[in-house]
């Protein structure tokens, strides 16, 4: 049964979701109560207990010790005798780290020819061939000793009348740059931050330290500047300290106004869009409506030379043998197999594991394990090739699906992906994720009608009309590629309508 068919009253045959003919569970479309009558494929059974939605229910006996399936896949063993019509969760499945034999591409899958018409959208054309869809004016703290006034600079042009095409003066403060041990993690955080600075949606920038921070300003005002023009650093220590940064800066500001002012949105190629992929607050529903959804933006978007870009490492764990056998060539599965492997053995430093990344709310929303959880993140990459596969902040030049390095909490995601380059980001979420970027519009697209509902002002989108049986993945997916091309061009999503603005460099060595 297609999910456009399932209607939104509970029946029988409409009460569950079952996804794969080899999956021996189906998901709880509604809650289910003890007693009460299914039919999956033909074949009738009968709630054991209670059931809550999204949650799986056997559709078969499983023995103890037999795999449990979900989406034709692997998620966990039973831990004992399970009967058709009871709850599955983590009382009664088991997780295991499974060991794939990787089917690694043996040629080379060419890069698709420009297609002849690609839509377009309204934005920002810079000096390097990149397209912005903001333009803002960037103040960066280059430690945490300077993110108190970075906040203050940009705060003070709060209430003042902006001048056309100018979309505001953002702050990016936060808690790094100083206390590092010198190497992966400074090199990182400075990638991160030059990449904000010298990011497509940001017309002019400000790099600001204390003057005295292991993350000196000089990396960013140096022969490999981020940006090779309308950048200025200062520093408190050289300025006055707090109050004379803060006039300092707003000069420069306002001598940068005008310029960004004359910079008008023209026409551009929609392969000019570089979408970021993200999920948080997944819950069940998630793959099943809102990342199919965006797995058709995300084909769409490639076959027109875009690019889509997924990240979250710990959440491809347990689909990436899926995600291999996509790659473009050997290189690229290999180096994106690298980061898996280089993420287990970062966790392994702290005791941790992949399965540590499904939190309480994960659970509570239907979703056991990490294995379940990442099969159905997978999916907001859609179906075409794993193209190429960059660390975290890198910058991304590659169209079509690329795969980010990033952990899974999502500010310090959306920030990697941000520095990396991403225009626009699009956002799932069944729990309610509030979440933004200073300088990038995130897309936030529910999975379930419930959340929807309740978080109006912080959603774009419903996929939960999906699992309603009111519209089609394809449908969706096209509803979210429409809004992508309207949001490039200026139309404002609920995070920045409530003003979000998250922003957490990944902090991956010790504090010194």
């Amino acid at each position: 049964m297609s999910l456009i068919e399932i209607a939104k009253q509970p029946t029988a045959e409409n009460a569950v979701i079952h996804l794969n003919p080899a999956d021996n569970i189906a998901v709880a479309r509604v809650p289910l109560s003890a007693g009460m009558e299914l039919r999956v494929n033909g074949t009738g059974l009968r709630v054991n207990g209670h059931v809550p939605a999204g949650h799986k229910v056997a559709v078969a006996p499983i023995q103890q010790g037999e795999v449990v399936r979900r989406y034709g896949q692997i998620i966990g063993r039973a831990r004992q005798a399970i009967a058709p019509g009871d709850h599955i969760h983590t009382h009664n499945l088991a997780y295991e780290e499974l060991q794939f034999a990787y089917e690694f591409p043996s040629g080379e899958i060419p890069y698709p020819p420009a297609p002849a018409r690609v839509p377009a959208f309204l934005g920002y054309a810079r000096e390097d061939g990149r397209v912005g869809t903001r333009n803002y004016i960037a103040v960066v703290a280059a430690s945490n000793c300077a993110a108190h006034t970075a906040e203050l600079i940009a705060q003070s042009f709060d209430g003042e009348a902006l001048p056309p095409n100018v979309d505001g003066v953002v702050a990016f403060p936060h808690g790094e740059g100083c206390g590092h041990s010198i190497g992966p993690d400074t090199e990182q955080l400075r990638r991160t931050l030059a990449g904000v600075l010298a990011h497509p949606n940001v017309s002019a920038a400000i790099i600001l330290g204390l003057g005295c921070e292991v993350n000196q300003i000089d990396h960013y005002l140096g022969p490999n500047a981020p940006r090779s023009s309308r950048l200025v650093g200062m520093t408190l220590q050289n300025s006055g300290g707090t109050r004379g940064a803060v006039e300092a800066a707003r000069r420069e500001i306002r001598r940068w106004m005008d310029e960004a002012a004359s910079e008008q949105r023209i026409e551009a190629p929609a392969s000019k869009i570089i979408l970021g992929l993200n999920c948080g607050g997944s819950d069940s529903f998630s793959g099943i409506t809102a990342n199919p959804a965006l797995g058709i933006c995300s084909d769409k978007l490639a076959e027109i030379g875009g690019t889509a870009v997924l990240a979250e490492t710990t959440e491809c764990f347990g689909a990436e043998h899926l995600l291999i056998r996509r790659a473009r060539n050997r290189q690229v599965a290999e180096r994106f197999l690298g980061f898996i492997e280089g993420y287990k053995a970062y966790l392994n430093r702290f005791g941790g594991s992949f399965d540590d990344n499904p939190s309480p709310g994960n659970k509570e929303g239907g979703l056991s394990n990490i294995l379940e959880k990442s099969l159905g993140a997978a999916a907001k990459a859609g179906s075409t090739p794993l193209m190429d596969a960059v660390d975290y902040a890198e910058r991304i030049t590659s169209p079509g699906f690329v795969f980010m390095n990033t952990p899974g909490y999502d500010p310090v995601s959306l920030t990697g992906l941000a520095a990396g380059g991403c225009n626009l980001i699009a956002f799932t979420t069944g729990r309610g994720s509030a979440i933004g970027f200073p300088s990038i519009p995130v897309i936030k697209i529910a999975t379930n009608g419930n959340t929807y509902r309740r978080m109006m002002d912080n959603m774009d989108v419903n996929a939960g009309a999906i699992a309603d049986g009111e519209r089609t993945i394809e449908e969706v997916g096209r509803e979210i590629f429409e809004m992508v091309l309207r949001v490039a061009s200026g139309e404002r999503t609920c995070a920045e309508k409530l003003g979000h603005k998250e922003f957490v460099p990944w902090r991956i060595g010790p504090v010194m």
